[in-house]
């Protein structure tokens, strides 16, 4: 990671943001990325009504639908090394994993009460998968798990990579990338453009105001909508 971490008064300017609106701003300010660096299939969120997450990533590749290839004790030094890479770099952070044994939904699942409760511990905030999550109820409060699917099961889930790019649902994440996310999904926001994304998206929203106060008056047809464009092009 080439710029320094966030401030937190910073991060907090974004986490005011939902994704969209994110999205929107990264139009203005990273023109370039208008197609890619977002998740582009749906996904579960478990907590649609927990704010917008924003931090770090850590990143992962499991396996669930058959028994890893490691003794015990291989498996269990991988995962402390999991941990390891987890806990270190600048927080807050969120661990993405991409599972590359289905099709984006989760066969089993490596998210629930343990995992959340020490990951939280760790200092994340929360998980981004195309794997599967589960023990809704019992999960670390405020921790947010967006994922490809719910189920029952953890099955055969191992770990398999640790570090290094991975991709969930056409969202490629880097380990040290910043990701924002919510339960639209989320958006990869390049280091070098992160400090000028909540301007362009108050620029954004001044912009869809006009509109949006000229569709809700009564009366309002095409001509006061062709205005309403109009000025909202003039706001810079």
């Amino acid at each position: 990671m080439a710029d320094a971490p966030l401030t937190q008064t910073e991060l907090d300017a974004l986490r005011a943001l939902d994704t969209p609106t994110v999205c929107n701003a990264l139009e203005l300010v990273a023109p370039a990325r208008r197609a890619i660096g977002f998740t582009v299939q749906p996904l579960v969120c478990a907590y649609p009504d927990l704010p917008p997450i924003v931090g770090y990533a850590c990143t992962a590749t499991i396996r669930s639908t058959r028994p890893a290839d490691l003794s015990p004790e291989e498996a269990r030094k991988k995962r402390i090394a999991y941990y390891e890479h987890v806990a270190a770099g600048p927080g807050p952070r969120i661990v993405v994993i991409e599972d590359v044994d289905t099709a984006g939904i989760g066969f089993g699942a490596f998210w629930g009460e343990v995992q959340t409760t020490v990951h939280k511990g760790l200092g994340c905030i929360g998980c981004i998968t195309n794997g599967s999550v589960r023990d809704i109820p019992q999960a670390a409060p405020g921790f947010q798990m967006i994922a490809g699917s719910i189920a029952p099961s953890h099955a055969w889930v191992h770990l398999v990579e640790i570090g290094g790019a991975v991709n969930v649902h056409g969202m490629t994440v880097k380990p040290g990338d910043l990701v924002h996310a919510d339960r639209h999904g989320a958006v990869v926001i390049p280091h070098d453009v992160a400090r000028k994304v909540p301007e362009a998206a108050g620029l954004c929203m001044r912009r869809e105001s006009v509109i949006l106060e000229a569709a809700r008056k009564p009366g309002f047809n095409v001509d006061i909508l062709r205005k309403a464009l109009a000025s909202a092009d003039e706001i810079h």
